[in-house]
Parts: C-alpha cells; structure tokens; sequence
C-alpha cells in the first residue's frame, strides 16, 4: 500500500521535513502510542485539543478533527463569550501539521500533533492563531526577509500542590516553590535538578535542543531557552516545550506555573522574544553590519522603529492578561517604556551584545514586554508584522535609551519620544483597537474576537485580586 500524501494544506509552510504518515504511525505503535493529541492554542493561550485513537489516527492526518468555532471565544475562565458572533454552531477542522509529530514522555501512551484550524472548504480560517503568524512570516518573505526565533520562558516549580483541588482555585493557597536559593545559585539547581533533568531529557527526545538552563531570581523561579528556529518552528518549539515542562511537572508531583506574576511581591516571569531577519537560505543575517553601533544595520533599525512605535498595542498580544500589566512597572527590568537600547534590560526592546567570533550569527533584538499569557502565534507575528510597518516605511529609530527611562525628566522623555506603556489589559486593547494598522494586519475577525475575550477578562477580575492571581497562578 502506497502511503497518501499530506494535502497542500497539511504539508503549508511547517517546521521542516518528517516522515510519512505511515512511518509516523508505525514509529509510535513500536513505542507503544495509543492516543495522538490534536493541540491548537487558544487567545488566551491555553492549549487545547482532542485526541485520536492510533487506529484511526490515520484518517485524521487527512481529514483532520471537528472542533466547534465557540472554542476560541472561550476565556481562560472557559467563558463563551457570544459576543464575538461565536456560538453552538459553525465548525472548523483541526489540520496537523505532521512535521510537529512528536511522542511524548509525560504520558503513559500518548504523541502529540500541532494544527491550523480549516474552514470546511479548506480555507485557513480567519480566527486561527497560527495562521496569521503563517501570513506575516509570507510577508516577510516577499521583502526576502526569513526570520529565526526563540522564546526564553521564565516559571515556577513548587512542591505537591493539586492543581485540581476546587479550594486551591478559589483561593490564594500558598505556593511552596521547590527551592530558597539565591539567582543562578547552584543550590537552587541542585534542588531542582531531578525535575528539570527529567524535562532536559523529554526535551531532547522530541529533538527540540536546550541552549541554556538556569534559576532566577525567585525562589523556585527557573528558565529553559531552547535553540532559535525558523519563526513558525519557533512559536510551534514554545508550546511544546511549555506542554513538557507541564506535564513532566504534573508527572512527578511538582507544580508549575508560567503566569507572569505569582503575588504582588514575587518576582514576575517574563518570556523574553528573540529574532532576527535573514536571507532565504539562513545564510546571511540582515539584521547584522560589522562595525555599526550595537553592529545593527538600517534594516534593523528600521524594524526596531516599527515595533517602539507600536508597543502601546502591540503589548495587547504580547502580555495578553490582566495578571501581566503587574509586572510591567519601572524598575523591575520588565520594560516598562516605549524604548529601545543596548543591552539595557529595562527597555522594552533590547540590543544584546554578540558573542566573540559569532557576531553575525548572533546579532538579535529582544522584546522584552512578552510572557508566557501571549499566544506565541499571535506575539510573534504582531512582532514581525510592526517591524517590517518600519522597515517598508524606512523609519529612523529615536537614540537608544542609556540606563534607566523612569530616571529621566519630563523633558528627556518627550525628545526621546519615550513614554509608559499601558498600565493594565483594558488599556492596551484601547490602544490596539485605536492602532489602524495592527488590527489591519490581525484581519477583522481575529481582532473582534480577541478584543472582546480578553475584554471579558478584563470584567472578571475587576476588584477581585485574590481570584486573579488564583487563577492565573492556575491556568499559567
């Protein structure tokens, strides 16, 4: 029997070549694989999906599997919100994407798939998340730019906390963290190790390749950057490597959490972007000029310029929860400010410093205003979609920012055109809905749906703190 070939839609623009439907299913059988799990990521970012058995698995490579239109007008409270036009009925297919096949270890007999959501007549449809990062990783393409990316989330680990417990989520039950040492202590990996060995391995096993471990700053806080990849891989990496660290968490009786702010008082857990621009073989960096300042060149520059001048919108898509905007404050190397710099980490957008005998290769930008609540497709490809806004109109940054903007004067901030990004959620979606150009870019439906889920979001933690770290404490 000949093996069928993927439709154009399955095979679209992936993270790369696999192998055929029949290998895949045979691989998986000999480990032992009984349910492959459908994933789709929601606007709130929260994973989703249904599972096929093995047997059928085959059949829904091609015909993918039905999931009501209502889904992504859930917030993370699992709130249809009618508002968005959404309701009991309408459909989409849930297409996989089998270059993202992976068998995972987490669970007892599970693999798990990567989808677009298609329209019944084969259209990616208008509200799927990873198609618009598709769309504007197209338009980049046709000014020849090919971006490689990488999201580095920081989290939580504590001790034996049910997250299933209906007290816990009511409540703002104390969080145990599993260790009480100090940043990038060694004591805090050695408490921590035989969690994050156990993620390292799982990891590596689904060929996805850690760059750099290490404990933050808070106790029980840590950080897994894995390798940059093109930017579709790169959004697909993050949500599998979040899914591992979860459920290898939820395997061995640890708890885990993304959410950007644990309690007032907690340090908050940002997931710092990196990208870059190259030609279409990965060959030559755009964004690098040997011997400029930061050795950026003008395209760079013009693409920093498009994201600092959309950042009170563009933060809508990037800290996409009411919990984020508690960490967005001065002071707290979170980026508070519409600026750039080198290699200041209080700027929203940073410059690093490139490494000795690499400075091509490693010549990025990072956006700092980001974390784990953003739904990677819709946080990169806003990203992308503001900077080529700068490079297509050639726009000159203003000079980067040297310390820290919430030390300068009224007066240096209005040359620097520097001001405050948007304190809370509802702010930043007045912002986005007022920002012609990115909702443009989002297409009407996405934008009306996201706007209005996270508007509810909004209503539901109003004056109620406690419910609101609770929850995100929970869901991230």
């Amino acid at each position: 029997m000949q093996p069928r070939k993927p439709s154009a839609r399955q095979e679209g623009k992936g993270t790369g070549l696999h192998p055929s439907p029949d290998r895949l299913i045979s691989d998986a059988c000999k480990q032992g694989v009984k349910l492959v799990r459908f994933l789709i990521c929601d606007t709130s970012s929260v994973v989703r999906g249904k599972c096929a058995h093995i047997s059928s698995v085959k059949d829904r490579f091609d015909a993918g599997i039905g999931l009501v239109k209502g889904t992504m007008a859930m917030n993370m409270l699992d709130q249809l919100q009618t508002e968005s036009g959404f309701g009991a009925t309408g459909e989409v297919r849930m297409v996989p994407d089998l270059s993202t096949f992976k068998i995972i270890s987490y669970a007892e007999a599970s693999a798990v798939v990567l989808c677009d959501l298609i329209e019944l007549d084969g259209r990616a449809w208008s509200v799927c998340p990873r198609s618009f990062l598709k769309r504007q990783i197209a338009l980049a393409e046709e000014l020849g730019l090919f971006f490689r990316a990488a999201f580095e989330p920081e989290f939580f680990v504590g001790l034996g906390e049910s997250i299933d417990d209906a007290a816990a989520l009511s409540t703002t039950q104390a969080f145990t963290p599993i260790d009480q040492g100090q940043c990038f202590s060694s004591e805090s990996m050695n408490k921590a190790d035989r969690l994050i060995s156990k993620i390292v391995q799982s990891l590596e096993e689904q060929g996805l390749e850690v760059e750099q471990y290490y404990p933050e700053l808070g106790h029980g806080q840590h950080e897994i950057s894995i390798k940059h990849a093109p930017a579709l891989e790169a959004a697909d990496r993050f949500l599998l490597m979040r899914e591992t660290v979860r459920g290898t968490a939820c395997q061995m009786g640890y708890t885990v959490t993304f959410t950007p702010k644990l309690s007032a008082d907690d340090p908050g857990n940002g997931c710092h972007l990196h990208l870059s621009a190259w030609d279409q073989g990965y060959k030559k960096n755009h964004f690098a000029a040997a011997g400029q300042e930061g050795n950026l060149s003008e395209l760079a520059r013009q693409f920093i310029a498009g994201v600092v001048e959309h950042l009170p919108a563009l933060v809508a898509l990037t800290c996409a929860s009411v919990n984020s905007y508690r960490r967005l404050k001065p002071k707290n190397w979170a980026s508070a400010y519409t600026c750039w710099g080198l290699e200041n980490r209080e700027a929203a957008v940073r410059v690093p410093s490139t490494y000795w005998k690499m400075e091509e290769a490693t010549t990025n930008i990072e956006v700092k205003c980001v974390d784990s609540t953003s739904n990677p497709y819709l946080a990169l490809g806003a990203v992308i979609a503001c900077g080529l806004d700068g490079v297509r109109r050639k726009l000159t940054p203003p000079a980067p920012v040297q310390g820290d903007p919430s030390d300068l004067t009224e007066s240096e901030m209005r040359q620097g055109k520097i001001s405050r990004l948007p304190q809370s959620l509802n702010s930043a979606l007045t912002e986005l809905e007022a920002d012609v150009y990115l909702m443009k870019a989002l297409g009407p439906d996405l934008a009306n749906t996201y706007i209005v889920v996270k508007s509810s979001e909004v209503q539901a933690f109003l004056n109620d703190s406690a419910f609101e770290f609770s929850m995100h404490k929970h869901r991230y």
